[in-house]
This record gives C-alpha cells, structure tokens and sequence, in this order.
C-alpha cells in the first residue's frame, strides 16, 4: 500500500512537470517560425500554431490538469505521511515534502528546461497538450465564463491593447540590437523600412535650391552640353520660370537622339525627347510614393505644395537611402549645403533637411516638428532669430550666421561637450 502510494506520487509529480514544461515551451514557442515550419509541411508546427492561437483555452487546460495532478498528490502524500506519522506531524511533513519536491521537479526544471529549447519542445507536446485541450473544452469554457463575470463585476474586463505586428517587430530588433545579435548598421536598414509609412515625401525630398534644372529656351545644343556636365540622368527642363516645368530630358533619350543625327547636336528638336513630368503632393505618404514608383515604373517626381508650387524632387533612390542608408557612385557629390569644419563644427545652409544633416555627421537631431535645420531653430527658439544670436538645445549649439528677410540661411552647429558631473 505504501509503495504504491509513493508510485503514484511520482507518476502525478511527472505529470505535473510535463504540464508546467509544456506551458513554458507553447507560450514561449516563436510564433514565426511555427508559422515558416507550417508552410515548410511541418504537421507538429501546424498543432502548435493551432494551440497558440487561442491561448486562453490553451493555459486554461494546461492550469485544468497541472493543478489536478498537484492537488492529488498532495493529497496522496498527506494520507501517506499521516499514517506514518502521529498526529499533526504527518501534515506538516507530507507539506513541507511535496512543496519541495513540487517547485524543484514539477516547476523550476521542467520550466528551466522549457526555456531554452521552446521551439523544439513545443512541437513534441503539441499532440498530447491538444487531447487534453479538446478534452477539457467544456470545462475550461465554463471556467473562462466564471472568470469573465468576476472581471466585469470588479470593473477590470476591458483588455489591454495588444501590441500591433510593427511594434512586435520594432521590440524584436531593438531586443536582439541589445543582445549583440543584429549590429547597428542592420537594425538601421530593418527599422528605415518601417519607418516609411510614417514619413511623408517632403522629409525626403531633395530641395528645389539643389535641383539642377535647364533653361528650355536655351538653343538644343547648349541645353545638351549642359545636361552632358551634370551628374544626373533625369533633368527637368523650366520655361520662362523655374516653377514652369514643361519637361524631364532624360540622357539616354537624348544620347540616342545624338547617334540618329550622327553626332549633330545642334539640330535636334527636344522638345519630341522630353518626358511628361510627374507632379505630386508633398503630404504624400513616403511608402505610398514608394508603392507609385513601382507600379508606375517610374524613378523620378517633382514635389508640389497645395498651391502647385515647386518644392523639390524626389527619386525612388532617395526612398531606398532611408532603408539601406546613403548610396553613392562615382558620380555623386557629398549633401550639398553641409560645410564641415576642421573644429567639429559643420556650416549649414538653412534649408538643409534635418534628415540629411543628421546623414551627413551621424547625429540624431529630432525631426519631428521641423523638416530643416532653420525651421528646428524657429521652432525651438519660438521667434525668428537675427545673425549674430546663438541657441542650445538637443546637445548642439547653433549659431545664426546669415539671414534673408524672414529666411534663415546660413548657420553653423556644433555639438556641445558633455558637461563634468558634479562631485
């Protein structure tokens, strides 16, 4: 009688420790990477993809059974202890015994060994764990409806808000950032991407100032000599006035122009080579823009404000730099409007973009209140500031150099050395 009691202790404490294991292995089981097994025809990640989909029934049966087997065997082990034991001796020993033998073998080790090897474990539960969930349908169901009711009667039944998908994301790149397991350089490119749909194309926009643009009323073959110095491929063409763009002349439509006329560049007629210009608003979602470039199969749009004035333009590489950081070839030239200086300074036009400031020296400058470093100045300053004056805020100094009218246009930034903490 006794041998089999402590048998039985046993069994139940092996239960336990397989219900306690199985829980730590499904909830911390990688939702992902069930989901790729799944596609891969795993039929045991499909089990687990299954279980955590509904995780209230899920903990719910696992709960059902573990505390059944502890119950039990703290049952089995008093009525054992008692019979070995006078009096209350036998209850204080088969507790202190089984609250031993239950956090070291039914929950610490087989929790400890869960952790470390979820995925794996999971799948080798899921078919046991999902008899018993079955099984156990309808009395978790009524439990749920028990717990439910308590929750509404002590006001606390409004869930919380589940973390969305991105900020699921965002915390795994930040975590394994942390942990050492994704460099800088990656968790730059991973998070650019999920930045997109928060930008707009005026954040990324080159500014009209740094367009380069060709006077269309100029004879055919200076606007080719021109265009044949400039770095770019796509130029836009402006009539009378700069805002008054009548065309985009691209060089490979004009360099096989120049072959057909065998090399008789005074003669052609640009205006058949130039490309309708692609207008759009500058409020325009950047991965909206991103998502135009690819179905349009174009590269290159001029960006307007609401009254249809010319702000800047934008190309599908200056998207993609958000993403994969500066991209540069042979033909480009460093972000214009930035001036490094040899004491750590930089001189700064004022309508430099805050985001290619911060690309040019690798700081981190807040954008989002202001697109330019003028407008970070008058917005931080709350006035519009005369030459001469300096300010410091975000760790830099900024000193106000030229001025035109309202317009900031010239400044220099410098950060500011950290300052000795008081003893």
């Amino acid at each position: 009688m006794i041998i089999g009691t402590f048998i039985a202790i046993l069994c139940l404490l092996g239960m336990s420790a397989f219900f306690s294991g199985s829980e730590t292995a499904l909830t911390a089981a990688s939702r992902t990477r069930m989901h790729q097994l799944e596609r891969d025809g795993d039929k045991r990640a499909a089990k687990v993809t299954t279980l955590i989909s509904d995780r209230e029934k899920l903990i719910g049966a696992i709960l059902l059974g573990n505390n059944l087997v502890n119950i039990l065997a703290s049952a089995l082990a008093t009525t054992l202890f008692a019979s070995l034991l006078p009096g209350a001796a036998g209850v204080a020993v088969a507790t202190a015994v089984m609250t031993i033998l239950v956090l070291i073998f039914a929950e610490v080790l087989p929790k400890t060994y869960a952790i470390t090897r979820a995925d794996r474990m999971a799948m080798s539960v899921a078919k046991p764990i999902s008899w018993l969930v079955a099984g156990a349908a309808w009395i978790v169901t009524v439990i749920q409806t028990i717990v439910n009711f308590t929750l509404r009667m002590i006001g606390a039944s409004a869930p919380d808000a589940d973390f969305t998908a991105e900020e699921e994301i965002r915390g795994a790149i930040d975590f394994h950032h942390f942990e050492g397991g994704v460099d800088e350089a990656d968790r730059h490119r991973l998070v650019g991407a999920l930045d997109l749909k928060d930008m707009t194309v005026e954040e990324v926009m080159i500014h009209r100032k740094n367009i380069t643009m060709l006077d269309g009323t100029l004879p055919s073959g200076e606007i080719i000599r021109q265009a044949l110095k400039s770095p770019h491929t796509r130029i836009p063409l402006y009539q009378a006035d700069d805002d008054e763009i009548i065309g985009i002349l691209h060089v490979k439509d004009l360099l096989r122009a120049v072959v057909q006329h065998k090399g008789n560049i005074d003669g052609l007629n640009l205006t058949e080579l130039l490309r309708e210009p692609w207008f759009v608003p500058e409020t325009t979602p950047l991965q909206d823009q991103l998502d135009l470039f690819l179905k349009e199969r174009n590269h290159f749009a001029l960006v307007i404000d609401e009254y249809g004035e010319l702000q800047g333009l934008l190309t599908l590489e200056d998207i993609l730099e958000e993403i994969v950081g500066d991209i540069r070839d042979e033909h480009d030239v460093p972000v214009q409007g930035v001036r490094p200086q040899s004491d750590g300074s930089v001189i700064t036009e004022g309508w430099v973009t805050i985001r290619d400031l911060n690309r040019a020296t690798g700081w981190q400058l807040p954008d989002e209140e202001a697109v330019t470093v003028a407008g970070l100045v008058i917005h931080e300053a709350q006035t519009i500031p005369e030459p001469g004056q300096r300010f410091a805020f975000h760790g830099h100094r900024f000193d106000i150099i030229r001025k035109t009218r309202n317009q900031i246009t010239g400044l220099r930034v410098a950060p500011m050395p950290d300052e000795p903490e008081d003893d």
